[in-house]
């Protein structure tokens, strides 16, 4: 029996002896294992686009406004997605597809900084209505991507204008309406599949009549001084926000760095403790940090005057006001300041704040060399960006604004792209610069005009004379099948 407990306390002694080795080991590991300092990312829902396949293009003969405000006769050559040259008697590469656009005119794709496709698409149903996170006057937590139902017909309604790329932005019901979103005007299986590869995001903000008519009997804000005050509270806490991450970031890289080693006292520090993630102040601090630009609905002059004012106040900067049909009288201030406005060329009237424009209002913002931008806000004004902008350019003239086709054109293009940030990529024919781009039937600031063909990335998406290259949209295409209710289905 003495033997038996011998043993079995020698059995128990190696076994106690393993486990203390054991979890020594597990320590030595966790304190060998290498710090990560907790980040949070910048783009969670990347695109996937994917370029479709193009050929060597060379069209000919062509009139040429090229985005920049130039005007030219001669050639576009494409190579690899790419505008490779603009200029006269360019040669072909071997294969190249030759187009002969004699008598029609070429320009950089619309770019629409200002569209609700997807989140408000047809058919114009409940079901469909999701642009407006109204249910309190905060939420920069929304992206406006999670909302885009990509079967929406529009968008191909919009590339037969001759729409390639769009901003598509949530409603201006809140005071923070969300982030926006860059797409390419392909058709797509997924938002993901859209996504403008790169495109910094926007914060939708809203100014005026609409966040306090539709928050005036709730909660608040009910006049423009609680829409002022809701804006500055919420960026006094983004402001704390980012400093807390800031400092985290800058603990966690040092910590990272060196190992955690000792201190003074021989003991070895601490890693740092990373903030809580709220979703709103993301947002905010990214605005704050740069990262993010500032897409700002806003009529009267006087409260863009005092945006521009609180955007000051809390170190970040506008990029657009959008509507903005008061412009003209702040013109000035906005060529100072370097912001944009995104106007129509005659839609005004419907409520009060959108009452004192002028129908020069786009041609006296460019006039004082502030940016000038023609938007839709529209799935039927998006289809004739065009002609929106011939509106403008005639109006210009007749008050002895003189301002040729060619600079016109950059209302519709590299405007818009300086504005989205995504100039360097699109927005002007220019070598290097992805092939977005229409031949058009005639000259484009006749309303007689129609997009011919339509390029993106160099590939012919849309082809006016061809079926086959007009996309339809599975939703389009109908369900044969019998729809079948079960008992106490609705």
């Amino acid at each position: 029996m003495a033997s038996l407990k011998t043993a079995l306390g020698v059995v128990g002694s190696k076994a106690a002896l393993a486990a203390v080795g054991l979890a020594a080991l597990c320590a030595s590991a966790g304190a060998d294992e290498k710090f990560e300092p907790v980040r949070i990312p910048d783009n969670p829902y990347p695109s996937t686009y994917k370029p479709k396949p193009s050929a060597p293009t060379l069209i000919r003969n062509a009139t040429i406004y090229d985005g920049s405000g130039r005007i030219l006769t001669g050639d576009v050559l494409i190579e690899q997605g790419r505008i490779e040259a603009v200029g006269g008697a360019l040669k072909a590469p071997k294969g190249a597809v030759e187009i002969d656009a004699k008598g029609r005119f070429v320009t950089p794709g619309i770019i629409d900084i200002h569209s609700h496709l997807g989140v408000y698409p047809s058919p114009g149903v409940n079901a469909h209505d999701d642009g407006n996170e109204a249910t309190k006057p905060v939420t920069p937590n929304v992206w406006a991507e999670h909302s885009v139902w990509p079967q929406d017909p529009g968008f191909s309604r919009a590339l037969a204008g001759g729409v390639t790329a769009m901003q598509i932005l949530p409603g201006s019901a809140n005071l923070f309406g969300g982030r926006s979103v860059t797409l390419k005007n392909v058709p797509a299986r997924t938002v993901q599949g859209m996504k403008f590869p790169d495109a910094p995001y926007g914060l939708k903000m809203a100014c005026g009549e609409n966040p306090k008519r539709v928050y005036g009997q709730k909660s608040g804000p009910a006049t423009r001084m609680g829409n002022m005050a809701g804006y500055r509270a919420a960026w006094i806490k983004a402001v704390d926000y980012r400093k807390q991450w800031d400092d985290y970031t800058k603990k966690a890289e040092a910590f990272a760095k060196d190992g955690g080693k000792e201190g003074k006292d021989g003991k070895k520090a601490e890693p740092p403790k990373a903030p809580d993630r709220k979703l709103d102040m993301d947002t905010l601090a990214d605005v704050l940090r740069g990262k993010i630009s500032i897409q700002m609905h806003c009529y009267r002059a006087d409260e863009m005057a005092l945006i521009i004012d609180m955007s000051k106040e809390f170190g970040y900067k506008v990029s657009t006001f959008h509507h903005a049909v008061e412009s003209y009288k702040i013109a000035d201030i906005l060529a100072r300041e370097q912001i944009c406005s995104a106007m129509w060329a005659d839609w005004w009237g419907f409520k009060l704040e959108a009452w004192d424009t002028v129908r020069e209002n786009i041609p006296l913002v460019h006039k004082a060399s502030a940016c000038a931008i023609v938007h839709s806000d529209s799935a039927i004004g998006i289809q004739r960006l065009n002609q929106e902008a011939a509106k403008a350019l005639a109006d210009g003239r007749r008050a002895g604004i003189e301002i040729d086709k060619g600079t016109a054109w950059t209302w519709l293009s590299l405007n818009p792209a300086k504005a989205m940030g995504i100039d360097k990529e699109t927005g002007s024919l220019e070598k290097g610069k992805a092939a977005d781009m229409v031949i058009w039937s005639r000259d484009p600031f006749s309303v007689y005009a129609r997009a011919d063909q339509v390029f993106i990335d160099g590939a012919m998406l849309y082809d006016r004379f061809d079926p086959k290259k007009q996309p339809v949209s599975d939703f389009e295409l109908g369900y044969d099948a019998p729809v079948r209710k079960t008992e106490g289905q609705p």
